[in-house]
């Protein structure tokens, strides 16, 4: 009996070693791979990088990890016009069989998954701001985005008829969706401006609008785009996603 109480007390103390040095491995790898993919991608700030599963020592020596989480905050995407582009306020993907390199120099997923989010504040930014005539007499320019339910975004259009301005906003729900690598804003119903109609297309180029997003971390994708309470909420996807090299 005594024998197994030592036995069973070197194992535990040994289990507690490889689980110690496992944490302090996996801790070590995040840290690599968080560095590598700020340079890779320029980043201001150092992501979040979370290795899931144990143990990590064995997933090491198969050169694969099954389940690599990573997060950036104000990611700043390009929009495909020079010089300029557009906040992603929380960008995070889940990638899956993470292929990597001894040194952690590369790294590609096979498969990634996530979100991304973007302020109406951000979005805003796309719209025509500057008022543009839209028939002899009115004018009109996007002053506001904002949540208008059931997946809708509520743009606010202000407007000057005859040179006297709307005392309220006109408010159109419109849908928005992803096509490539754009994001689109297309309102459901045109409105009219002091009872006022103009043509649909001259209407359309103030209510309507998008706004490319290009080059995410990695390759990943745009897939589908929803409104949220806040501002537009992005399903990204990819496969043979480059983490690192």
């Amino acid at each position: 009996m005594r024998a197994l109480r030592i036995l069973l007390v070197v194992v535990v103390v040994l289990g507690g070693l490889f689980v110690l040095a496992d944490r302090l491995a996996v801790n070590f790898a995040e840290g690599e791979v968080a560095d590598k993919l700020k340079a890779n991608e320029g980043l201001a700030a150092t992501p979040d990088v979370s290795i899931k599963g144990f143990p990590f020592l064995t997933q090491v020596v198969g050169g694969s990890l099954d389940d690599v989480e990573v997060g950036i905050k104000d990611y700043q995407a390009a929009t495909g016009t020079s010089g300029r582009t557009i906040r992603i306020d929380d960008l995070q993907a889940d990638m899956k069989g993470v292929e990597f390199s001894g040194d952690y120099s590369s790294a590609t997923a096979a498969s990634a998954t996530g979100t991304a989010s973007i302020t109406y504040a951000e979005l805003l930014k796309t719209a025509k701001a500057e008022p543009t005539e839209v028939v002899r007499g009115v004018t009109a320019n996007v002053v506001g985005l904002s949540d208008g339910g059931n997946g809708k975004i509520k743009v606010a259009v202000e407007a000057t008829v005859l040179g006297t301005k709307l005392p309220q906003p006109v408010y159109v729900l419109s849908t928005v969706t992803v096509q490539g690598d754009t994001v689109r804003v297309h309102a459901d119903s045109l409105p009219s401006f002091g009872g006022v109609r103009a043509a649909e297309n001259e209407v359309r180029s103030i209510t309507d609008f998008q706004q490319k997003i290009d080059d995410l971390p990695g390759g990943i994708k745009l897939d589908k785009v929803q409104a949220g309470k806040d501002g537009v909420e992005i399903s990204v996807k990819g496969s043979n996603v480059k983490l690192a090299g």
